[in-house]
């Protein structure tokens, strides 16, 4: 089991380190608090990788005539 910090794991998916801190937080990404640090197994990171990224499309107003 190899681990990986934030910040190698933000260059690995091409985000930045605070975007890997909201992953964490909202639990998309299981990582492990050491001290002030996170580490990330890199089969939980293999996981998130394939992610769509951006925003979820907003629902289409339905238009009344």
């Amino acid at each position: 089991m190899k681990l990986i910090g934030t910040t190698e794991a933000a260059k690995r998916l091409g985000i930045s380190t605070n975007r890997v801190r909201d992953l964490i937080a909202s639990g998309r990404l299981k990582a492990q608090k050491i001290g002030r640090e996170y580490a990330i197994n890199l089969n939980d990171l293999n996981a998130v990788k394939n992610r769509t990224p951006g925003r979820p499309r907003k629902a289409r107003k339905s238009v009344k005539r």
